[in-house]
């Protein structure tokens, strides 16, 4: 019988090929990965600094908007580094711990980042279709208290899903197809029996995606049905306005997913895998502080005053 994880990881290492395949992009992949990197810090650091500063964006709908750059930088941060320094190094190598490190902290940021994609849904539900109750019912301890779940629920899932991995024995280095240490990434190199963690992954990756995807839906179907009864014009597209920066991002970030995990694996090819992995892992990152600023006049107005000050610092 094969040695758990925590006897191997000394010996046993992962070696992450992700795009060594093809040597004449390398230099390319590099330039494009660290710009789109510089692109993503600079503009969550940004929208969380610009949120943090102005007391007009003191609103929970900025409250949630922060956090989530916040975590996209993080989801950014844990992926991207190490994904360019591949593509200029020779040693493409990484330690058991090191990948399960990464993968817990990866799963704890989508999983928050899906809950609070909700959390911002009901915001914008509780705004449209309830305004009077709004001030009560998204007051500042309750919007405290919703991330603090995100956060929570983001940690529990990883911790239930790691603990999958830990169980699992690896009897050899083992040269993986990909650039991030997914789940997949363990469940291939593993030679022990394999039915406890894919079924702990069934049951969360489908929970987490069904219920978020459940509240997105149901808050903005209300929203639709509460902004099709207004009788200004000027009033529904207000309303639709606050909306659709945010349906853009969910559009995005939930379509990636599902293309990715919903189609089976015999249907998409590693190139095509990593490509939809690169997108939501790394350029996802990058577009939501761009969709919120370019489609949110506040935010639009704070940042070129930020920007306007800095320059006359300067």
């Amino acid at each position: 019988m094969a040695s758990p994880v925590k006897n191997q990881s000394s010996v046993v290492v992962f070696i992450l090929l992700g795009f060594s395949d093809y040597p004449e992009l390398q230099v390319p992949l590099f330039l494009l990965f660290l710009t789109v990197y510089a692109v993503a810090v600079v503009g969550n650091v940004g929208m969380i600094v610009t949120i943090k500063i102005n007391p007009k964006l003191h609103t929970p709908m900025y409250f949630f908007l922060k956090h989530l750059s916040f975590v996209d930088f993080c989801y950014s941060t844990i992926v991207t580094p190490k994904l360019i320094e591949n593509l200029v190094v020779e040693d493409r190598s990484i330690s058991i711990k090191a990948c399960i490190t990464q993968f817990s902290t990866c799963v704890t940021c989508v999983i928050t980042e899906m809950v609070m994609l909700a959390l911002m849904a009901y915001d914008r539900f509780v705004a449209i279709c309830n305004p009077l109750l709004y001030t009560v019912s998204m007051s500042p301890r309750r919007c405290a208290l919703l991330v603090t779940v995100a956060y929570s629920w983001g940690i529990i899932s990883s911790i239930v899903l790691t603990y999958s991995l830990l169980v699992l024995s690896f009897c050899e280095t083992k040269i993986i197809n990909n650039f991030v240490c997914e789940y997949s990434v363990f469940l291939s190199a593993s030679c022990s029996d394999k039915h406890f963690s894919e079924t702990m992954l069934f049951i969360f990756a489908n929970l987490n995606a069904f219920c978020t995807l459940l509240i997105i839906l149901t808050s903005y179907l209300f929203i639709f049905v509460t902004i099709l009864k207004m009788h200004s014009a000027s009033g529904r597209y207000k309303a639709f306005s606050t909306c659709a920066s945010q349906l853009t991002v969910v559009t995005i970030f939930y379509g990636t997913i599902l293309f990715l995990y919903c189609i089976p694996n015999s249907k998409n090819s590693g190139l095509v895998v990593k490509v939809g992995s690169i997108f939501y892992i790394v350029v996802i990152p990058m577009l939501n502080p761009l969709i919120y600023s370019l489609r949110n006049n506040d935010v639009k107005e704070s940042l070129r005053k930020l920007m306007y000050l800095k320059i006359i610092s300067q």
